[in-house]
């Protein structure tokens, strides 16, 4: 189960008006409390619930068992539906309502201000999608390779729960089912200067280029497409995570900067040592935000 299905399996028309209208009447309070009781329902009457956790959980803490791996993947599941609750926050009371700083501004001024493009790598944890809003510093468009659920993505935070625009969009979207899969979109966005925003800890059902890296433990795929545009264009990796740190605040942290160097070709073993790099970042916020982290499959396999 991946973050798409999760939400899907985790929420319906109904329920979402449900909480909607709970976070009108009480607020974040009531909303988290009708939370804790969903999340215990799903985590004990849903088997599908608790395995979607269980590959991750299984690295992340291989010696747990019984009542303990119950508790985990209840924590990891109510860290899930605090996200998007926090998300319908938003939609329905404003922006506001949430806290997003960010760790490393400077930093990501001074690239940006360089002019070689940027590839903004990010992952699915903490809720990226109300993190992102802290980008707002760089004062420039943001090009985003996204899926099916980007429509999904922009509507949730762009839109009031009543379908009314908030304000524009900063993000242009990039379909990866496009031509040669957006490449030369891609491309285009960093030899202009502009910053392009990828997952790196995803690897699409159609993604034939992969790296394969050490991640908890065990070897995983990760999708080479950021590394090689890095190193065909020059333009810098900058890894990003985000977190929920309070019950109002986020924190979007530039985690490390890559510089991958130029014409390194195309076969996936000479961006080995910058994707491991990539996910020894990921596994050390891993180790800090452990139910955190909502790849809802089995990487490993």
């Amino acid at each position: 189960m991946n973050q798409q299905t999760a939400e899907k399996q985790l929420g319906s028309n109904w329920g979402y008006r449900a909480f909607y209208l709970l976070i009108r009447l009480g607020g974040r309070k009531a909303a988290y409390a009708l939370l804790y009781l969903v999340c215990a329902c799903y985590v004990l009457f849903w088997p599908q619930v608790r395995r979607s956790c269980d590959p991750y959980l299984n690295h992340r803490f291989p010696s747990s068992v019984g009542f303990t791996r119950l508790w985990q993947q209840y924590k990891m599941v109510v860290s899930f539906g605090k996200m998007m609750v926090d998300r319908a926050i938003v939609g329905s009371l404003g922006a506001d309502q949430i806290i997003v700083s960010l760790q490393g501004r400077e930093q990501l001024l001074n690239i940006r201000d360089q002019k070689r493009g940027m590839i903004l790598l990010m992952s699915h944890v903490g809720c990226w999608q109300l993190a992102m809003s802290a980008m707002g510093a760089l004062n420039e468009p943001i090009h985003m390779l996204m899926h099916g659920h980007a429509s999904s993505f922009e509507r949730q935070d762009y839109e009031q729960d009543n379908g009314e625009v908030k304000h524009e969009s900063p993000y242009r979207v990039i379909d990866p089912q496009g031509y040669l899969g957006g490449a030369f979109e891609m491309l285009a966005v960093l030899k202009q200067g502009g910053i392009l925003s990828i997952m790196g800890d995803r690897v699409p059902k159609d993604e034939k280029n992969r790296v394969h890296v050490t991640f908890l433990g065990q070897q995983v795929a990760l999708p080479m497409s950021a590394y090689h545009l890095a190193s065909s264009t020059g333009a810098p990796l900058v890894v990003l995570t985000s977190r929920k740190c309070d019950e109002n605040h986020y924190e979007m942290v530039v985690a490390d900067v890559i510089e991958v160097p130029e014409g390194l070709g195309r076969k996936p073993e000479a961006f080995t040592v910058y994707a491991q790099r990539y996910a020894t970042t990921l596994e050390k916020y891993c180790q800090n935000n452990p139910y955190q982290f909502f790849n809802f499959f089995d990487m490993w396999n």
